[in-house]
């Protein structure tokens, strides 16, 4: 599909621009009461994918159309996107009817690669990116003196691309937890296959710095694990030599959220969200690396749950000589503690981290910092932190940063 862009002025208020094929509407674009809405119809479904905005008489209105994303744009400013599948119905040259004054060409996609800091702002504690953009899942990691956070970019609360999310991996790191650097892009969505990049980890091996996630693929397709590398920990790049999904005794569509960790035993450890078909229960599948390219499935999940319920967005890690598996069920996060590194793991009596939505934690200034989200109108909402430090028998005690 080529890419398109159809320019409007909004001369006058009400107005709309459609466009048929076939006796189906393909393109609609409606301006009333000071909103706007764009329809656009494709093959995968009978629902068009809609952007919508503010607008009013006078301004310039532009819609990006591209295989993989579509832009809406007031007044040169970037308002709502959307991320499609399959085949779109509306074609450079089909006719437009409009009342409004309408151009429509073929659009080139400018690349050029950004700064490893793109801007910064004050304070993560409460904040979202604001102009639709919320915070989802959040991924901390700890770089040299750095706290990163990756997170996953949320329009619309989780009903992009028609409710498969087509979420995307942003990032931002501070050095004081007061100013922050917002960085480029992690991981985004580049294909029309890709339904959502669902939550992962960062790894470093060697001068490579790795991100695993899967990728969510939709109507019961099973889930591959991907990743993408960079070589300076701000510019990554999809990896697309490797790819592998998990095997028949888990449910593979609905694998998620790998973990992955360097043992003391010198493997590469991953843990993923899934289930056990045969048992009908969630778990935490655990698959084993001698180099991160080739991985085998370790004879046991390391955590099975007691009934269907999956353990979401897993965590771990060893502090104060202890070692802690972390998921959260129903959104709270859970966490077990053992003094052994794949077994052993028994919860406390208040397993709760008591940081919101799936918390996952990173050590920093020798304490553990759990970074997860508080929601806003469903899935999505605002960054927010909680610290720990633990007893001597690997209680964590949590406390404001």
């Amino acid at each position: 599909m080529r890419n398109i862009k159809i320019s409007f002025k909004l001369d006058e208020l009400p107005c709309y621009s459609i466009s048929h094929k076939n006796g189906r509407k393909t393109f609609e674009m409606q301006a009333f009461d000071g909103e706007i809405s764009v329809d656009v119809q494709y093959d995968y479904h009978r629902r068009p994918l809609r952007l919508s905005a503010k607008g009013k008489e006078g301004d310039d209105v532009a819609v990006v159309m591209m295989p993989h994303r579509i832009e809406l744009y007031v007044d040169g400013v970037l308002i709502d996107e959307e991320w499609p599948a399959g085949n779109r119905l509306f074609a450079l040259g089909d006719k437009i009817t409009s009342t409004v004054s309408i151009n429509t060409e073929e659009y080139s996609e400018a690349f050029s690669e950004e700064p490893s800091v793109v801007s910064t702002f004050e304070n993560a504690d409460g904040w979202y990116p604001g102009n639709g953009v919320f915070v989802g899942d959040c991924m901390p990691y700890r770089r040299d003196d750095e706290y990163h956070v990756l997170y996953l970019k949320d329009r619309h609360h989780h009903k992009s691309k028609w409710g498969l999310g087509a979420h995307q991996w942003e990032h931002i790191s501070t050095k004081d937890f007061k100013t922050w650097s917002i960085h480029p892009m992690a991981v985004p969505i580049t294909d029309t296959s890709e339904a959502s990049i669902c939550t992962g980890s960062w790894i470093k091996n060697g001068d490579t710095e790795y991100l695993y996630y899967t990728v969510r693929m939709g109507r019961g397709i099973a889930a591959p694990i991907r990743r993408s590398v960079s070589y300076d920990g701000y510019h990554f790049e999809k990896d697309s030599a490797f790819g592998f999904t998990i095997s028949e005794k888990y449910d593979a569509a609905s694998a998620r959220d790998p973990k992955v960790i360097k043992g003391e035993d010198g493997l590469f450890h991953m843990f993923l969200t899934t289930s056990l078909v045969k048992e009908e229960k969630g778990c935490l599948a655990h698959y084993v690396s001698r180099d991160m390219e080739s991985w085998e499935e370790a004879e046991n999940p390391i955590y099975v749950s007691f009934d269907k319920e999956q353990p979401e967005c897993p965590d771990y890690f060893k502090y104060n000589g202890k070692y802690y598996l972390v998921f959260s069920l129903k959104g709270k996060a859970h966490y077990m503690i053992s003094d052994k590194p794949f077994e052993g793991f028994v919860m406390p009596s208040d397993p709760i981290i008591p940081c919101s939505s799936v918390p996952k934690g990173a050590e920093w200034n020798g304490r553990l910092i759990f970074t997860g989200f508080n929601r806003i109108d469903g899935y999505g909402g605002s960054m927010t932190f909680k610290a720990a430090t633990s007893k001597e028998n690997g209680e964590l005690v949590f406390e404001e940063i």
